[in-house]
Parts: structure tokens; sequence; C-alpha cells
């Protein structure tokens, strides 16, 4: 079975901080993700807030040495009409693009999100004859991208103990 992993940065930062209160070791996810038969690509995608931002560069550095492919996107600050601030960098698109121009390298896809804008593709990935997981958590992923995902749908904190990162 040859794999592919697909890693939505954002989604993944945000279901650990606000969710989950542990921290996935990305290390270990590739491991998990290698459990699942031949991984052939792994992809991260997140936005950018500033190419000389030190410690974000340490860390896509981490991530590629790795193994993971990144694709970054510039994040865009849009100001609200009250006046406030929101920043966003959506790579939705580019996760999707990256799933079906790879297609025939891989027979299963592990998305590593909750976010329901993944609902159609993962339909169409079906149709393709494609397996899928999804990994995502109780509470935070999107009630449409969990009914696509029935049974191919896996509760990160059942994997705690495989994934945590430990620090010293």
């Amino acid at each position: 079975m040859r794999v592919s992993l697909f890693v939505d940065g954002a989604n993944y930062y945000y279901m650990q901080r606000d969710k989950l209160k542990w921290t996935i070791d990305a290390q270990k996810l590739l491991e998990w993700a290698k459990s699942k038969g031949e991984l052939v690509d792994a992809f991260y995608y997140i936005g950018r807030s500033s190419p000389s931002d030190v410690r974000e560069q340490k860390y896509l550095d981490m991530l590629a040495y790795s193994g993971y492919s990144i694709v970054t996107k510039d994040i865009k600050e849009i100001v609200q009409e009250d006046g406030s601030i929101t920043r966003k960098a959506n790579l939705d698109i580019e996760i999707v693009l990256d799933m079906f121009n790879t297609i025939e390298n891989y027979d299963m896809a592990i998305l590593v999100s909750g976010d329901g804008d993944f609902e159609r593709a993962l339909q169409l990935l079906r149709a393709r004859g494609k397996k899928f997981i999804v990994l995502s958590t109780a509470g935070f992923i999107a009630s449409e991208l969990r009914m696509v995902a029935g049974m191919h749908f896996i509760d990160v904190n059942t994997l705690r103990d495989q994934l945590e990162r430990v620090t010293t």
C-alpha cells in the first residue's frame, strides 16, 4: 500500500493548541504514517508570517529534514469592518491540487485536518478508488468531514502514546 500524507499546518497547530492540549511530534507522525504502508510523499502546508522569522524557519527546516515537502504561502492581513485584523493563508486549494496531481503515486491518502472544506475532495478520492484516513479530534473535526470519513476517521487522542512529543 503506497501512502501519501497531507498535513494542513494551520489546522494541525490549532487542533493541538485549542483541543488536544498536547503536542504531536511531526517525526512520530511520519513514522505512524509509514506503519500504514510505503510512505511515498509527506506534504506539510503552512502560512508564512515572515521569511525572517528565525523560529518559524527552524521549524520548517526540521520538517524538511524529517522528510516533509513544505508548501508555503504568505499570510495576508485582512482588515475587518470593525478595524480588527484577521491573518489568513488559506492553503486548502494547494492541498487538494496536490492530492489530485499526485493521485497516481499513492493508494491511500492520510489527511491531517478537521476542515470541512475537504469533504468533496475525499468524496472524489473515494470515487477514484483511493483509500483515505482523516486524522483529527472530536470537537474539532467539521461534521461534514466526519460524515464523509466514517470509519476512516481516527481521533488523534487515541494515538497519543504513539504521537506525543516528549520534552526532557
